[in-house]
């Protein structure tokens, strides 16, 4: 009776459960709620913050800030370059660390202390947004929002006594704001010689902490201890206006700013070869520094005379005095025609001691050719002091942002100095007949002139002039002037003056730089900017 039971029982079990699916199925499809009704849709900018916030937990810098640029394109290389970016940053780690913890370890009685592991793990780091600053400077200013939870792996062993202790980090989070600058903008590769770093606000910073395979993260009361520390330390270092600098290329010789001036006296020059065939020669001299922009320095003629003796003093703006060199010409002045070169010859400038005097007798050559036989016949000799005075370290600020900012060095006539002008760029400026503009400076009865650019409204030049003055220019005006010349002949309009300005030089004295924009006099909305440097000698 029981067996027949239990089979029963089965039974009705299969079959039950079976009639409920199939009633409950037909139930499901043919009868509908009638309560039941399509879902409201809302563009976003109709929903409320709540509903916002539930909808996106977290929205992107770009979207609530119009000043953040999206760059998904750096979280896209950053994603396909990680895995290599990976190996290559804890090689990096490992070759800055082991020298320094080997030093070190001495010091607290450890055997050693060895990475085991050492990976980033696979999740990269991305940018939520970037915003760009632009200055007058000459600088490029970058606040990008960084972001990284990532799953590293850091296992670190330290062995001492005989013991061995391993101390594993894992699961890292990094929120941090930072800006980063790069100054001074350079003409040479990778065209920025500084890289400031420094945050805007506390980090935040989160990782678990394994010490023999227990995390001490989670005893109560440590973590919040150990992320106050960490914020505390980071923002001591690191927090604005602090910041970490990492110098690329030295500023003064990538931006080739004036390191010193180099002295020169021509005092006489020996047995020259006659060039005229009735009477003797009329010789000069001719100085040029390589590398530089600025025009050659002439000697006076003396006429008639092989054997000349000249006495005349020239001081010249160096650069670079490793790779700027000298080059000495003496010609035949010639009343009609081409004046003939008598001889030449050159001097590296990385050859002279600084701040020592140094009388050389050089032969004049042909050419510098080496292999040249002409350069065995005699052509004279040619005497000359040089003396090159370097700008001294002392002296040079510390805030590279005015890196131009340099004294005179010795040498210079007392309370003299260098005015270096630096012409960087027009906006609007716009003739009526043709925009081929230039730039015209005169100062002191001496004119200098950028080159000129083609049909160009708003022109960049970035050229620079010096001029070496007796006395501070406090009660002097410098005209600079934008001009227009026609590249076709004929035209009844060759010349436009597109606007100009007079700059009185009394604040340039005082605040030793200046950089600004000056809008331009006969102009409707043209300016110019302008970057004026005073190097006293006291």
């Amino acid at each position: 009776m029981g067996f027949f039971s239990t089979i029963m029982g089965f039974c009705g079990f299969g079959v039950g459960v079976t009639t409920g699916l199939v009633i409950g199925y037909f139930s499901f499809i043919y009868f509908q709620p009638s309560d039941v009704k399509d879902p409201v849709i809302r563009p976003l900018v109709e929903q409320d913050t709540k509903a916002l916030q539930k909808l996106l937990p977290e929205i992107p810098l770009w979207v609530k800030n119009p000043d953040y640029d999206r760059v998904d394109w750096i979280n896209k290389f950053l994603e396909y370059m990680w895995p290599y970016l990976d190996k290559a940053i804890c090689r990096m780690v490992k070759t800055i660390a082991t020298p320094i913890i080997a030093e070190q370890i001495p010091k607290y009685k450890i055997d050693s202390v060895e990475f085991e592991t050492l990976t980033l793990g696979s999740l990269p780091p991305t940018l939520q947004g970037m915003k760009v600053y632009v200055t007058d400077e000459k600088e490029l200013i970058m606040e990008p929002s960084f972001k990284w939870a990532g799953n590293p792996n850091v296992t670190v062993a330290v062995k001492a006594f005989g013991l061995k202790a391993t101390t594993q980090v894992v699961d890292l989070q990094v929120f941090a704001a930072p800006r980063i600058t790069l100054k001074p903008l350079v003409p040479s590769f990778p065209c920025f010689a500084t890289i400031y770093v420094s945050l805007m606000d506390k980090p935040h910073v989160d990782f678990g902490l394994k010490i023999l395979g227990a995390d001490l993260m989670s005893i109560p009361g440590l973590y919040r201890f150990v992320q106050e520390i960490i914020k505390d330390q980071v923002a001591n270092m690191y927090l604005w206006p602090k910041t970490l600098e990492v110098q690329i290329l030295d500023p003064s010789k990538a931006m080739k700013r004036p390191v010193g001036i180099l002295h020169v006296k021509i005092l006489r020059a020996t047995q020259l070869r006659k060039k005229d065939l009735l009477g003797a020669s009329d010789p000069y001299v001719k100085l040029k520094l390589t590398e530089s922009k600025l025009p050659s320095k002439k000697t006076s003629v003396k006429h008639k005379n092989l054997n000349p003796e000249w006495n005349e003093e020239f001081s010249m703006v160096v650069k670079d005095p490793e790779s700027q060199v000298l080059e000495i010409y003496v010609y035949d002045w010639e009343q009609v025609g081409k004046h003939e070169k008598m001889g030449m010859n050159v001097i590296p400038l990385k050859d002279l001691t600084p701040d020592d005097p140094k009388t050389m007798t050089l032969d004049l050559l042909k050419n510098m050719d080496p292999n040249d036989i002409q350069n065995n016949k005699s052509r004279g000799q040619i005497m000359m002091e040089l003396t090159y005075k370097p700008f001294k370290e002392e002296d040079k600020p510390n805030n590279v942002e005015s890196g131009t900012i340099e004294k005179a060095p010795e040498g210079t006539p007392p309370g003299g100095g260098v005015l270096a002008v630096l012409i960087h760029e027009a906006e609007d400026v716009e003739g009526k007949h043709h925009t081929n503009p230039y730039v015209r400076i005169i100062f002191k009865g001496e004119e200098k002139k950028t080159k000129q650019l083609k049909k160009s409204r708003d022109p960049r030049w970035d050229e620079e002039f010096t001029f070496m003055l007796e006395k501070p220019p406090v009660d002097d005006k410098l005209h600079i002037e934008v001009v227009s010349t026609s590249m076709r002949i004929g035209l009844l309009h060759p010349k436009e003056i597109l606007g100009y300005v007079d700059i009185n030089l009394s604040d340039v004295v005082s605040n030793k730089r200046i950089n600004e924009k000056y809008h331009l006099i006969d102009s409707k909305n043209g300016k110019i900017q302008i970057e004026l440097t005073w190097n006293s000698a006291s």
